[in-house]
């Protein structure tokens, strides 16, 4: 555990800086005050932000980035429930949960901001306050990744971690959601409270068998949050079916996600979850400095 955790780490710190270049610290909600690197200029940019020299000096218009500031609580709203506790290709859906988990807290943490967690299994609720520095985020990490799996039967409980986040009211920050979003959606009324006083995040995981069935023949499907099983025949017809109600739910999903002014980033298990990070926190970036994403 502690071996796969470091090299995790790792992964996160090497590639994240590596791609992202500098102090891009995307997920912080808002620009700060402090200068930062100088662009060019890109249509829609807002002008009042242009570096004169620069300008002057390549004679092509170039913009001056800021970075966030203020002191920013981040406050993690985690699902491990037994559905999570499934993967076909690279891992597990929970092992992305958890690289996840380390992503975010690697791109938040730092100039005082603080991250903290509510767990949930279904039965257990798991609360880690929120702490800055290096050895409280490896050691946030290190819990979740040694969180005991859900019993088979037991149903997830989204609602109840989102509302742990709203009461008692916390200060305003950055809360992010990490789910597979699976089973019912009695979670929307919990999450749209929880945008009144925070900038919100969603990171949906799945696995490629979430979406569509291969055609293996007869297969036996189980729930693990229920325990029922069932024995069917992958035909053609029953794939077809299989693959529309999940692409339905999918968008009920992004749909009440939406209604909650929540962004939405999608890790999948047959991916590079590190370049989706990527891709996300440089789209958000461009929206905040007024750009195309």
């Amino acid at each position: 555990m502690e071996a796969g955790l470091r090299m995790l780490e790792l992964s996160v710190r090497g590639r994240l800086d590596g791609l992202l270049q500098g102090n891009h610290l995307g997920l912080v909600p808002g620009p700060g005050s402090e200068p930062g690197e100088a662009r060019l200029y890109q249509p829609g940019d807002d002008v009042r932000r242009m570096d004169w020299a620069v300008t002057a000096r390549t004679t092509q218009p170039h913009l001056r980035e800021t970075v966030a500031d203020r002191e920013l609580e981040t406050w993690l709203a985690i699902d491990l429930s037994a559905s999570l506790d499934f993967g076909t290709v690279h891992c597990e859906k929970r092992d992305l949960v958890v690289a996840a988990v380390s992503a975010v807290s690697h791109l938040t943490r730092g100039g005082g901001n603080r991250v903290g967690a509510v767990v949930s299994t279904g039965s257990r609720l798991t609360r880690i306050p929120a702490r800055g520095g290096l050895p409280h985020t490896r050691g946030l990490v290190r819990r979740i990744a040694q969180t005991p799996r859900a019993a088979e039967g037991e149903r997830g409980d989204l609602a109840t971690a989102l509302e742990e986040l709203r009461r008692p009211p916390r200060r305003r920050g950055l809360a992010v959601v990490i789910s597979d979003f699976l089973g019912p959606l009695h979670w929307q009324r919990s999450l749209r409270a929880l945008s009144l006083r925070h900038d919100l995040i969603a990171i949906e995981v799945i696995d490629p068998r979430d979406i569509e069935l291969p055609d293996v023949g007869t297969v036996v499907l189980a729930d693990p949050e229920t325990g029922r099983q069932r024995e069917v025949e992958t035909t053609p017809l029953l794939r077809r079916e299989f693959a529309a109600a999940a692409d339905a739910h999918r968008q009920e999903v992004a749909m009440g996600l939406r209604r909650a002014n929540c962004a939405q980033l999608t890790l999948r298990t047959d991916s590079d979850w590190v370049a989706d990070i990527v891709r996300f926190v440089v789209s958000r970036k461009r929206r905040w400095s007024g750009g195309v994403a």
